[in-house]
């Protein structure tokens, strides 16, 4: 089993039979496999890279935010997946007036929100709040912007607890854009039996955030050899758990497929740009492709969570 993309990736050359060289070779390689960026090797005149230029950028929150939104006023009864969100430091006062006006419509709305660091990841820096005035102002916001969003109060359940759905997706090319979904993923759990939020429990990381690298602390942590059980799972297994519960996983299933179509088609109109900024037509240069992986957390309807390049 590998740990590491990295590990991962060897273990495929090796099964596949392919032969790999260094970085430098003179002579051109089929595959390029760049670790961070599409701008490791600037002198590429043909093969494939497994990078798009602009895609590490586009998937950080605050810009896949902008790409979706756009997408939602053009086509909002398509893009209702994704929770209503806000940018911060500079939508602050719209979140304060938006979050009032609705407390005034409607006296019982309870909400709670989920603040995520724009280049956040493994769970840094996340934290929920219950009111617009516990967001964290005093100066960290303005060195690092963040996108505030509804938190999913009522979330599938399994054995109790949280979980959400890792898919990697393969985007073979952008015009024509082909894009493959892998037919299983992953899927983590919290360590702590999950409860809706409230000012006592609105800490608990170990019951509101799935990240793998701040359960793996907690002491309810399962490391488990099979697929089925522990705190990291197959998502085949986690299907098989919801069918027990009498949902329709096909349709479960249909609507993650046309969660990642749409997530992805967000992306591409700027991808493009980035793309022919870098490769301008009939200017002889590599192809790109690039595999993601989407976070999904299912309550009634699949809902869109961060996305991460590899």
């Amino acid at each position: 089993k590998a740990k590491t993309s990295l590990e991962a990736l060897k273990m495929s050359i090796k099964q596949l039979k392919w032969k790999e060289f260094p970085m430098g070779r003179r002579l051109p390689c089929d595959i390029y496999w760049h670790g961070v960026s599409f701008h490791e090797s600037d002198n590429l005149s043909s093969g494939r890279v497994n990078k798009f230029p602009g895609m590490a950028e586009m998937v950080r929150k605050i810009n896949l935010s902008r790409a979706v939104r756009t997408m939602q006023e053009l086509f909002p009864e398509e893009y209702n997946f994704y929770p209503q969100s806000w940018i911060l430091p500079e939508e602050y006062h719209l979140f304060v007036a938006q979050v009032r006006l609705g407390k005034e419509n409607d006296p019982t709305w309870r909400p709670t929100f989920i603040v995520k660091p724009d280049g956040g990841c493994q769970g840094d820096g996340i934290y929920l709040i219950k009111d617009p005035s516990e967001i964290r102002m005093m100066g960290s916001l303005q060195n690092r912007p963040s996108v505030v969003q509804e938190y999913i109060t009522k979330p599938l359940l399994i054995d109790k607890l949280k979980f959400d759905i890792r898919l990697y997706v393969l985007i073979k090319s952008l015009e024509p854009l082909e894009i493959y979904i892998a037919k299983d993923g992953l899927s983590r759990f919290c360590t702590e039996p999950y409860q809706e939020p409230n000012h006592k429990n609105l800490h608990h990381v170990y019951m509101h955030l799935t990240n793998y690298s701040l359960n793996l602390h907690s002491g309810n942590y399962v490391h488990s050899d099979s697929m089925h059980t522990g705190s990291k799972r197959t998502f085949s297994s986690v299907l098989y758990r919801l069918s027990a519960k009498g949902l329709d996983v096909k349709k479960v299933w249909s609507d993650i497929i046309s969660l990642v179509i749409k997530t992805t088609l967000a992306l591409v109109p700027e991808l493009k740009v980035y793309y022919q900024a870098d490769i301008p037509p009939g200017k002889p240069g590599p192809t790109c492709f690039q595999v993601l992986y989407i976070g999904i957390q299912t309550q009634h309807h699949p809902i869109q969570l961060p996305v991460f390049c590899i």
